[in-house]
């Protein structure tokens, strides 16, 4: 009778805490709780790396799917996953300028994405949405993606899932790749419980956002009008230079040259470019035909160009100012260095254009908030998570990417934003460890960690720039930097990773059908590439000690300290210009 007589009270008490629980469950962040990885499903299986899978695409038509993947249109499949199916997910090929590489090489090894959710939102791989199936092109490792995300993972960045997978097609060879986790919506339940705005800031990039098209539109540059005053003046200046080309660039009537498939038209005449940028040729200085650029104004502080008007013409093109636009400091905008322009969300078209969630002006508003600040370095602490970004750029610039936030061309990196908080995800480290330009082993292995933006231009990319700001967060970075060489070099991990990733995927890449590689390259890149990364470990460490130093400065200063990696090639690991 004594329990009896309680069971009410013990009721309520279960039925109240029941209601707590799931208050804080579904609304953690407003009392201060933080969303932590959770586990899916499919993390276990297809991203097990410590075996190769297997995956069979089972199409009709195949062979004209393969003659059109340059148009990235989606067709339909199924695919046979580890031996289970999934019938009815959408493929279409995937990149940039990897896809004009590969036709370049008379190659049909494109990099693909597969789309289970494409025609039906409830079908998913164990909860994943879409998958990457990267060719692995310019990597003749097999590996540096794989290293790269690996590296990320277990440093705690906020990382793509990946591992090795063989593909068949129709039940034929077709070739070893690798499997990567896609930065969309599983990615984010997965790393953020779905909270927060995913994007890709990528100012070269034809497209890639929710509802992009991916045709490149003049007069979405910002000053288009008031350097060119109307679509119809710009068609007059157009028909001036003459016809244009099948590639969509233009053929001037002497002959000259026509812009690449893939970049935008853009006037072409006589003209400097700024420092940094590279040099392209001019149009053939007061040629009859017409085809000077009009006066683009006075080269200004940062190497870009003033419009007579005071304006700064191309600011979603060069973006060398800060904040500001205009051309310089490299080939990204100001939008994709992720520095303060003003508050209009239109200035910053290659973050909203190619958002990953969907976002609201309130979302906006809270983003250029965020990068105002960043922009300034004021109030870092609210506006940064910074164990993740001094994380990813510990690993980002221990492997040397050019291809990259820090590098000329800036990109390959996607942005995640929750309350204002902004943190880096890993993208694309098929051209890290030096290989983006082929440098010179020594130069490269010695890339000094408190100067690790291309051409020297630290305030020029505020993300990074903030960690050599002040004493206090450089001193942080190297305390980062030096668990990480504990944590993947001194304990002998990274050494032992290689080596035994090696040997799991030889096989699968000896009978590789498509490989851009031979065998006996494959074998000579797992060398080089065990063998740059000591020797960069060991850079590292010196300059964590001061033996080394640690800027660009003082390298030049004192290059005598700097290890010597002359007996290596780089582009024995694949590089822009090699396989």
């Amino acid at each position: 009778m004594s329990t009896s007589r309680h069971i009410d009270k013990i009721c309520i008490a279960a039925v109240i805490f029941a209601v707590i629980f799931g208050l804080l469950f579904i609304n953690g962040e407003s009392f201060g709780l933080v969303a932590q990885a959770r586990e899916i499903g499919y993390e276990s299986r297809i991203f097990d790396n410590s075996r190769v899978h297997s995956l069979d695409i089972v199409m009709d038509g195949w062979d004209s799917f393969i003659e059109t993947c340059e148009n990235e249109e989606y067709s339909t499949c199924a695919v046979v996953i580890d031996g289970e199916a999934y019938r009815n997910v959408a493929i279409r090929a995937k990149g940039n300028t990897s896809l004009s590489n590969v036709r370049s090489m008379n190659s049909d090894r494109y990099s693909f994405k597969i789309e289970f959710d494409h025609y039906d939102n409830n079908t998913t791989y164990y909860g994943l949405d879409k998958l990457v199936l990267n060719n692995i092109i310019q990597d003749n490792t097999y590996m540096k993606d794989f290293l790269v995300y690996t590296m990320m993972h277990e440093f705690g960045v906020a990382a793509p899932l990946c591992s090795f997978i063989y593909i068949t097609v129709n039940g034929e060879d077709w070739g070893l790749y690798l499997a990567v986790e896609a930065v969309e919506d599983s990615f984010a339940l997965r790393n953020y419980n779905s909270a927060g705005e995913l994007y890709k800031p990528d100012g070269m990039n034809m497209g890639g956002g929710r509802g992009n098209g991916k045709n490149f539109n003049m007069e979405d540059i910002e000053g288009f009008e008031d350097f060119f005053g109307n679509r119809e003046n710009f068609e007059d200046m157009r028909e001036q230079m003459g016809n244009r080309g099948e590639n969509g660039g233009f053929t001037r009537p002497n002959g000259e040259m026509t812009l690449p498939e893939g970049m935008p038209e853009m006037p072409r005449g006589e003209m400097t470019f700024p420092e940094g940028m590279p040099q392209m040729p001019s149009g053939g200085q007061g040629a009859p035909n017409g085809n000077q650029r009009p006066s683009m104004g006075d080269k200004n502080q940062n190497g870009g160009f003033t419009r007579p008007d005071g304006g700064n013409f191309g600011g979603n093109m060069g973006g060398g100012q800060r904040p500001g636009g205009g051309f310089g400091g490299g080939m990204g905008s100001s939008d994709v260095k992720l520095q303060y322009i003003d508050d209009d969300p239109t200035s910053y078209s290659n973050i909203f254009g190619s958002a990953k969630t969907n976002v609201t002006e309130a979302d906006k508003a809270r983003l250029i908030e965020s990068l105002k600040s960043l922009s300034a370095y004021e109030s870092l602490e609210s506006v940064l998570d910074m164990e993740q970004v001094i994380s990813y750029f510990v690993v980002h610039n221990f492997v040397n990417n050019g291809d990259s936030y820090t590098g000329s061309m800036i990109h390959n990196y996607y942005l995640h934003e929750e309350n204002g908080a902004l943190s880096m995800i890993p993208w694309d480290y098929n051209l890290a460890f030096g290989t983006f330009q082929s440098s010179n082993a020594t130069s490269s292995v010695n890339s000094p960690i408190d100067s690790p933006v291309s051409g020297g231009i630290g305030e020029d990319r505020p993300m990074v720039g903030w960690i050599f700001s002040s004493e206090e967060y450089t001193e942080l970075y190297h305390e980062y930097f030096g668990r990480f060489t504990e944590q993947f070099f001194e304990s002998g991990y990274l050494e032992e990773l290689i080596d035994d990733v090696a040997e799991m995927i030889a096989p699968y890449v000896e009978k590789d059908p498509t490989k851009f590689c031979t065998y006996e390259d494959f074998l000579s890149g797992v060398d080089t590439i065990q063998e740059y990364c000591l020797l960069r470990a060991e850079s590292v460490r010196g300059q964590l000690d001061g033996s080394i130093p640690s800027t660009a400065e003082g390298q030049a200063a004192d290059s005598s300290a700097l290890i010597d990696a002359s007996h290596i090639t780089i582009s024995d690991m694949g590089t822009m210009g090699r396989r």
